[in-house]
């Protein structure tokens, strides 16, 4: 895949002339998209920002985003381990990391929404562990559980932690039953990682960069989200987040 190639090509004949943006950014727009009003409405509503709010708010916007892949990398689970194969061989000629190959090779804006670009992420992905490129593993199906199941309460407490729609007490039950699952989940499958002797597989480089990296962050941040949820149910009230309610 060279420069300016469309993403996710696998042949000339498949080039899409046009707009478009590497897959790289149009992510992070994304994600900017959604979290930015979530921290403006709090702005809005209480006149002011708070850094665990808006840490929240960022995760949030980075789940529903990853849901969304989550939903392609259950309706398109034929695809990716077609993909995969794909990738593999890419990577065999290239030498290149196939991630980094998807994330920076352009996306033609008329696709930006299409799943099967964003297949491509697992596809990519199952390089590190094929897992991905397997739906009766542990790592595939409690993706496509989080993108099926998490979606709603994810928005939930987006709104609540923004304009504290909800009573504190339920709020701080939602999230502690949300946070908990991500911080069990991710952690379980770090350990999957070392039990199973895939680690040996890939290069420490790859595995910090695109396993340890990623996953410590759906770790740490869930906990913050624990202890965010534990004191709105303690307190009563949204004072963790910097909003004092009458």
């Amino acid at each position: 895949m060279q420069r300016g190639k469309s993403v996710g090509l696998s042949s000339a004949s498949e080039q899409t002339a046009g707009w478009g943006a590497p897959a790289g950014l149009l992510s992070v727009i994304a994600i900017a998209l959604m979290a930015l009003p979530g921290i403006g409405a709090r702005y809005w509503i209480h006149g002011g920002v708070d850094p665990i709010h808006c840490l929240l708010s960022l995760f949030f916007s980075i789940n529903l985003l990853i849901c969304y892949w989550e939903m392609a990398l259950f309706f398109r689970r034929d695809y990716i381990e077609t993909r995969a194969e794909f990738w593999r061989r890419r990577q065999n000629d290239t030498g290149r990391t196939p991630a980094v190959e998807f994330l920076t090779a352009r996306v033609p804006l008329r696709r930006a929404f299409s799943p099967t670009v964003w297949a491509d992420v697992w596809a990519t992905y199952s390089m590190f562990d094929t897992a991905y490129a397997d739906r009766n593993t542990y790592g595939f199906n409690i993706d496509i559980g989080n993108g099926s199941a998490t979606p709603i309460p994810t928005v939930i407490l987006y709104v609540t932690f923004a304009a504290g729609v909800l009573p504190a007490m339920a709020a701080g039950i939602l999230g502690a039953m949300l946070f908990w699952q991500w911080t069990y989940a991710s952690s379980l499958y770090l350990v999957s990682f070392f039990v199973g002797r895939k680690r040996s597989l890939i290069s420490r480089r790859d595995f910090y960069v695109f396993l340890f990296g990623p996953n410590a962050i759906w770790i740490l941040t869930p906990m913050l989200g624990l202890y965010v949820s534990i004191r709105l149910i303690l307190d009563g009230d949204y004072s963790v987040l910097g909003l004092i309610q009458d």
